[in-house]
């Protein structure tokens, strides 16, 4: 059975469909949000070439990948995803903020699918989604329309909100953000929610759920979320040959294994609160030798570096290039966590002002 029953039976299987959901996940047919052409899970899914595998995928739990590279992919670009219709499941998980009779503002409309459960449960004149993307601002719109569900549907910069349309019970982020705009806030009813992906180009695996009160939000991080960036604060995307163009750098050693800021999600978030404008990316050795090369690379694309691993040695090899010390910075934010007794993620809190933003234990 390839329909929408499917799709409410896996997530009643696996225990991730709420009672008050339900009805709106039955009703709203995940079909009408999805392309002849996707991807899902490093492969392309045709409806032409294959009507049964397509069908089978769009009522499955999974994220369909609908656009890379903002629509407009050159020949020689690393592609990155732009635009999906979001895991069911995770949706859910963030619907969850949501209550009956609720206004909601949700900020990255993409396909149309997440915008179209709030029109079903709370009303079309209780939903407004904003989209920066004015092509995917029409699909969507049009997907909607053929769903039979109306929702106030903009075309803008969603970190700007929808001032006309507020106050907002709940601002639900289907992007990813560094930093929450105060405009959000001042959009926000008092004792409302803002429920956003948040993160750093270092790691950017949290939800970061806020209340808000007296011109202020306050919340913590939660969730492993994994979503498309804000387009106007997402980070760098490229191949090393973009950062590395055989220079050597500067040679050092170091004790800390580099696998550690890669595997602990505590860790990583903690030194990505200080190197928030770098990436780490993880290459291992092909020759079985379970070696491996860390490498940092800048969103200014001006500095890199690299640490090598090696099996039962206490010490690995650095080398560094550019004006950043990129590997000192994130050994210093790692140490500094250690210091602190290592406090796991959610332990730390996170305050929005007119100020700005800060993230403190």
């Amino acid at each position: 059975m390839s329909s929408p029953g499917r799709l409410v039976e896996i997530l009643h299987n696996k225990g991730e469909l709420p009672p008050e959901w339900a009805p709106t996940v039955a009703a709203v047919d995940r079909a009408h949000f999805v392309p002849d052409t996707f991807e899902v899970a490093d492969r392309t899914v045709s409806r032409s070439a294959d009507e049964a595998e397509w069908r089978r995928m769009v009522y499955a739990d999974l994220p369909l990948i609908t656009q890379h590279n903002d629509g407009r992919r050159a020949a020689d670009e690393v592609a990155f995803p732009t635009c999906s219709t979001s895991m069911p499941s995770l949706m859910l998980a963030m619907a969850a903020v949501v209550r009956d009779g609720d206004a909601v503002l949700e900020v990255g409309t993409g396909t149309g699918y997440h915008a179209a459960w709030l029109a079903h449960r709370l009303g079309g004149d209780r939903t407004t989604t904003i989209e920066t993307d004015k092509a995917l601002h029409d699909i969507a719109r049009d997907n909607l329309a053929r769903a039979g569900l109306h929702p106030h549907t903009e075309c803008g910069d969603g970190l700007a909100g929808v001032p006309a349309r507020a106050p907002f019970d709940r601002i639900i982020a289907t992007c990813t953000v560094r930093d929450i705009p105060y405009a959000w806030v001042e959009q926000t009813a008092p004792g409302g929610t803002i429920l956003t992906p948040w993160g750093s180009s270092f790691h950017s695996y949290s939800f970061a759920t806020l209340t808000v009160r007296d011109g202020r939000a306050t919340g913590g991080f939660s969730g492993r979320p994994a979503f498309m960036w804000a387009r106007q604060q997402r980070r760098s995307y490229g191949r090393i040959r973009d950062w590395y163009h055989g220079e050597e750098g500067d040679h050092s050693t170091t004790t800390l294994d580099p696998r550690v800021l890669e595997y602990d999600p505590h860790a990583r978030f903690a030194v990505g609160l200080r190197v928030r404008d770098a990436w780490p990316l993880l290459c291992h050795a092909d020759d079985g030798s379970d070696e491996a090369t860390y490498w940092l690379f800048d969103d200014a694309r001006t500095s890199w570096a690299t640490a090598e691993y090696v099996p039962g040695h206490a010490s690995y090899d650095i080398e560094q290039h550019g004006p950043r010390r990129l590997w000192d910075e994130a050994e210093s934010a790692y140490r500094t966590w250690h210091s602190q007794g290592s406090p796991p993620r959610d332990r730390y809190r996170i305050t929005v002002t007119a100020d700005g933003q800060r993230v403190s234990l």
